[in-house]
């Protein structure tokens, strides 16, 4: 009777890690265009939030869209001297490899959002962070390498 019960068990057990295996890829599959966001800086000190379009998608060898485009608005809440950044990290074709870029947006005027757009060729993911920061030419390593980034769009 024991043995009976451990065998279902285990049974259980794969049928729930096959389930779960299954689901998770669905679960942070993001859309091939649409709104995004709003997203935080953590303390809400910064905000992003706009939109993605994909077009031409190519499923050749490496699936990749022809050209994206994410539009959208970054707005800085702190008082200081910091600032809202939203970064962007696009992953495109380049021959047979798949480099990224850094583009961002920054908002240094407290509370008045800035306006953006931003658009890449041949592009296979776009992944957003938003970060407050002190006003600088670029995002510093800490917000580019620290947490996790979002995923915006996934070429299928």
């Amino acid at each position: 009777m024991s043995l009976s019960r451990a065998l279902a068990g285990l049974a259980a057990a794969a049928t729930a890690a096959v389930t779960l295996a299954t689901l998770a890829p669905a679960a942070h599959a993001a859309p091939a265009a649409g709104s995004w966001g709003p997203y935080q800086a953590p303390g809400k000190r910064a905000v992003a939030a706009g939109t993605l379009s994909a077009t031409g998608e190519d499923h050749a060898d490496l699936p990749t869209a022809d050209a994206v485009r994410i539009s959208g608005t970054v707005r800085d809440n702190t008082r200081g001297a910091a600032c809202g950044w939203a970064v962007f990290r696009i992953t495109y074709r380049s021959g047979g490899e798949l480099p990224f870029r850094h583009r961002w947006a920054r908002d240094c005027s407290y509370r008045t959002p800035k306006h953006f757009t931003i658009s890449h060729g041949d592009v296979y993911q776009v992944e957003l962070k938003v970060c407050a920061e002190p006003k600088a030419a670029k995002p510093s390593l800490t917000c580019l390498y620290a947490g996790t980034w979002k995923t915006l769009y996934l070429s299928k």
